[in-house]
Order: C-alpha cells, then structure tokens, then sequence
C-alpha cells in the first residue's frame, strides 16, 4: 500500500487518473488535505466524495514519521527524534527566532539522509556512517511533524517561516529525492515555501551542485570549514576530493537571483581553523564570489576531538574578516542543553529506544 506522502502532485495526479479514474482537481483536492490541513486520514477529507475516499483507503495511505523523543532546550530549541517506517532514526530541530507582531516565528532543520558517507571528523553523524537516503516523503513528513507540534494550521500566516538542509546527511548526494522535495515545497497549492525561505547546505558535490543551480529551487548554503586545501583535506576528507580551487570556481559561476548570495558555513575550531592567518587566507579565498561568511563556533560534545575557539579569537577572526570587506556573522550556539548539533541526539539515544 503507498504512502501517498511519496508523491509529487504531478504524480499524484497521474496515479489517481490511472488508479482510481479521478479528475485532476480531486488529486488536488486530496493534495491540499494532505499537506495544507495536514490529514492523516482520508475520512478528514470533507470534499472529496465518499466513494473516493473509501478507493483511496483501499489502496493507500497517509504516514508520518513517528516522533521517538522530542526535547526542549532553555532558549527554545527543540529537537525532535523521529522513527522511520524501517525503524531508522532521524532527527529535526526546529530553531526560534525573533517573534513579529507577538508571533514567533521558526525555522527548521531538515536532515536528508540516515547517517551520513562523508566522515566530517568534527560531525557526530560522519562518525555514524552511512545508513539509507531518505525519500521525499520521510524529508517533508518532518516539516508536517513540526507544524503540529507549533500548531502551524494557518497556510496563510505560518509561524514556520525558513527551511535549512542542514540536519543529517549530505543533501546532494540524495540528489533525486531533495529535488522533488524542493518541487513539491515550492508548489502553490501545497506547503508553498518560496525559494528564498529555502536553504541547501552541502560540502560541496560537483555532480549535484549544478542541478541545484539550475533548478532555482533553493538558496545554497557551503559547508567551507578551511581556507587551504590541505587543512580541509584533514577534517573534511571525503568533501576534499574535490578540490578547493575547483570547488570555488565552480560557486563563481554559480547562478544567482537578484539580492541572492552564497552562504559559506565555517566552523571555528579552537587552535585548528581560527588563526589571524587563516582568516587572511579565507578572505582572499571568497573576496570574489557574491556571498557571506557564516562563522560557527565549535561547542564539543563529551569526547569529541577537537576544543571550542578562545573567545578573543573569534573575534579577532571575525575582524579580520570584515576589514577586509568581507561580511562575516558569528551565529550563537542554541540548543547546547540538549546536544542539539547534528546527530548527538540519535547517538545518545542508540540503544536506549
């Protein structure tokens, strides 16, 4: 039996003119129930007739990802462990930000995949290893997962307001299933994020980086991390295989909308990547491409291998940065209570659920 989470509209669409011999407005009819009024059962469905929804029982269903532990930090971060159909556990944060007009508004951290191939040392989901990709519906079953637990109901005022790919796994090497999850966000009559409301992180894949570019359908977020090739070569092996020059000649050509930059990703890790020097270096690396610097300090967990950067460092790192005309913005840590970086919930929890 399918899970119609798992369909695209086009695809839904075809599959209930085949299956069930519906008209197209039905498919988006059933389309809207699923994902603007977030049903879970066809019964909800009040405008689709009765003879449809009993077909629709018959042959499908409606399955979110089901929410193993969830925990909430003192500044209002929440993480939420979810299991997979398989039982494969996942997790999504959901991060708060300054509230408008007394509404609070959100962002959410998506992961991609069950673990993660690339090995990052400073990751606590590279040193899981790689389980599974996952499938459009198990990536956007955790934005459904998180509008209920907002009580997110109004398509016209969402308090979920920004989607980061930046949780478990490497996006675009889970390329064809992040595409037609980007597809299906930027569609109208569904969840209707705009592109701008999108981010895409990666470590950067050659293959899947101009098919992102191409598509228009989110913003991209790098994970930098170094300035030279040799140091990312030592914390990031598998991302280096591409290498760094080509890597950023590849962004300089990377197509951009009107007020739209790169985001780089750097984290700060104390004594490794945070010298006067090697904010020179990375100055020079991106003083040419349309973008800004993300400066991430380090929080280690319990026997994680490397230490948080000195403060006064950071600041001079920061510094450096912008005197050399490069707009840099070191992000707050949030969610250190309750181990919210990627995958230290699901690794304090294998065993335990």
């Amino acid at each position: 039996m399918i899970n119609l989470l798992n369909y695209t509209l086009p695809e839904l669409t075809d599959w209930m003119q085949t299956e069930l011999g519906e008209p197209k407005f039905r498919a988006v009819q059933v389309w809207q129930w699923i994902w603007q009024k977030m049903a879970r059962d066809f019964d909800a469905m009040s405008n689709v007739s009765k003879a449809c929804r009993a077909r629709l029982a018959e042959t499908a269903r409606i399955d979110w990802p089901e929410v193993a532990r969830v925990q909430e930090s003192s500044d209002g971060t929440t993480k939420f462990l979810l299991r997979l159909e398989d039982g494969a556990l996942v997790e999504t944060v959901l991060i708060p930000s300054d509230s408008r007009e007394g509404v609070r508004r959100w962002t959410q951290c998506l992961s991609s995949q069950v673990g993660c191939a690339m090995g990052c040392t400073f990751c606590a989901t590279g040193d899981m290893g790689f389980e599974r990709n996952m499938t459009m519906g198990e990536i956007l079953g955790q934005i459904l997962v998180a509008r209920e637990h907002l009580g997110d109901n109004r398509p016209d005022w969402p308090v979920l307001r920004n989607l980061v790919f930046m949780g478990m796994g490497e996006p675009l090497l889970n390329l064809r299933e992040v595409m037609r999850a980007l597809q299906s966000l930027n569609n109208d009559k569904g969840l209707n994020f705009s592109p701008r409301r999108i981010t895409v992180s990666t470590c950067g894949i050659e293959k899947g980086l101009a098919e992102l570019g191409a598509s228009g359908l989110a913003y991209l977020a790098v994970s930098l991390h170094a300035p030279t090739q040799e140091l990312r070569a030592r914390i990031m092996p598998k991302a280096a295989r591409w290498p760094l020059d080509q890597l950023l000649a590849a962004l300089k050509s990377y197509p951009l909308k009107t007020r739209e930059r790169i985001t780089f990703e750097y984290l700060l890790l104390g004594g490794i990547n945070d010298g006067p020097g090697q904010a020179e270096e990375l100055a020079r690396l991106v003083a040419d491409i349309k973008g800004k610097l993300n400066l991430i300090v380090y929080n280690p967990a319990e026997g994680a291998p490397y230490a948080a950067p000195d403060e006064a460092r950071v600041l001079a790192f920061e510094q450096c940065l912008w005197k050399r005309h490069i707009t840099a913005i070191v992000r707050k840590s949030k969610g250190q209570d309750i181990k919210a970086a990627c995958g230290q919930l699901k690794a304090a929890s294998t065993g335990e659920i």
